[in-house]
């Protein structure tokens, strides 16, 4: 069989209509001299495929296939590649490309640069659209496929590409470990690795969450403390305790900030890496006075950082929690749609790729 121009995958055609997926002929980029073609093996789903497909994140150019959760195997790769060899195993993330030349993407900050290009949705130069992983096969440049370590499962170290980045980042730079408080907000999907992570690099953790119900898996995630946030007054005796609470939930316009911060430590940070649709509730600059505490953000994370990320997990045994589905138009469809409703524990994962795509090609 050729080695094929056009690849396959389950797309969106609508925003008004966002579980309807259907099967696409999908163009790749004009392939480069740094870029490989990765078969797809499996693909976590991400709640940034939601709020992309119905809009949350505002209009999107459609039809587009989206997941950037990948894990796969290299088949072709560029004359220039240096970084993986025809038959790895490596994952892909929420990035795709930068320029790789200018001082952000030289101080190890590409997921950062202005002209990078997401796995999805994003136009290149050649005016083709990147397309994401609920597809038969993917196209990236070199340096954002990651070598999967050995002993670790496809369809639970997917997540680990966006959701596991997403919380070990800012964790990371934080230089989170013994000695520290953490807490992290939201038990979900990003809030089930961010407890495994800050456990593994050695913090004190504390889950937050208003569902009791919740505290069974999160002490099984690592966490030694669980407080509901839904309690009257839950605060008040944990004012000045947290250093770092990472904050994993996408309703966070519906918090009273100033109870959270107040139970930052001096100079304690509160940091955000679930993205609602909704703007963040308003705050005065006074309500930062009393410990000098900061409210940041982060989008996902370098290179190295997803290097040591999947060293981590494997030395401490960090793990998604997934529901396996049958990648499709049946399965994409149901799986957004119990996503929507929050229906899932923790993450989804598609897999069945080779029954998907029975004609495929898996050789350059």
């Amino acid at each position: 069989m050729p080695y094929p121009d056009t690849f396959e995958g389950f797309s969106v055609y609508s925003h008004e209509k966002w579980s309807d997926f259907k099967r696409t002929e999908l163009t790749p980029k004009t392939f480069g001299d740094n870029d490989v073609d990765i078969v797809v093996e499996c693909c976590g789903v991400c709640g940034s495929d939601l709020h992309t497909i119905t809009g949350g994140w505002g209009q999107r150019k459609l039809p587009l296939c989206v997941g950037h959760e990948i894990v796969g195997k290299v088949i072709k790769t560029g004359p220039k590649v240096t970084l993986c060899k025809i038959g790895d195993r490596v994952g892909v993330g929420a990035q795709i490309r930068a320029c790789l030349e200018c001082k952000i993407c030289k101080s190890d900050n590409e997921n950062y640069c202005l002209h990078k290009k997401f796995t999805y949705g994003s136009e290149y130069e050649d005016g083709i659209v990147s397309q994401g992983g609920y597809a038969s096969h993917v196209r990236a440049h070199e340096y954002f496929t990651f070598p999967i370590p050995d002993d670790m499962e496809s369809a639970t170290v997917a997540p680990l590409m966006c959701a596991g980045l997403t919380v070990f980042s800012p964790m990371y730079r934080a230089k989170i470990g013994p000695g520290m408080k953490v807490a992290v907000l939201g038990i979900g999907g990003l809030g089930h690795l961010g407890l495994q992570f800050a456990r593994a690099l050695g913090a004190e953790v504390y889950a937050l969450s208003h569902s009791p119900h919740k505290k069974e898996d999160a002490l099984k995630c690592g966490a030694q403390h669980f407080i509901v946030t839904s309690e009257p007054d839950w605060q008040k005796p944990w004012a000045f305790t947290f250093d770092f609470i990472l904050n994993t939930a996408d309703v966070t316009h519906t918090f009273n900030m100033v109870d959270y911060i107040s139970t930052l430590n001096i100079n304690g940070v509160f940091h955000n890496v679930g993205l609602p649709d909704e703007p963040l509730p308003e705050m005065r600059a006074t309500h930062f006075l009393f410990n000098g505490a900061s409210i940041t953000g982060s989008h996902i994370g370098s290179r190295p950082e997803v290097i040591k990320m999947l060293e981590v997990a494997k030395e401490h045994g960090v793990k998604s929690w997934v529901e396996e589905v049958q990648v499709g138009e049946e399965g994409c469809k149901e799986a957004l749609e119990r996503l929507k409703k929050n229906n899932v524990h923790f993450r989804f994962t598609f897999v069945g790729y080779d029954k998907a795509f029975p004609n495929r090609v898996t050789e350059a």
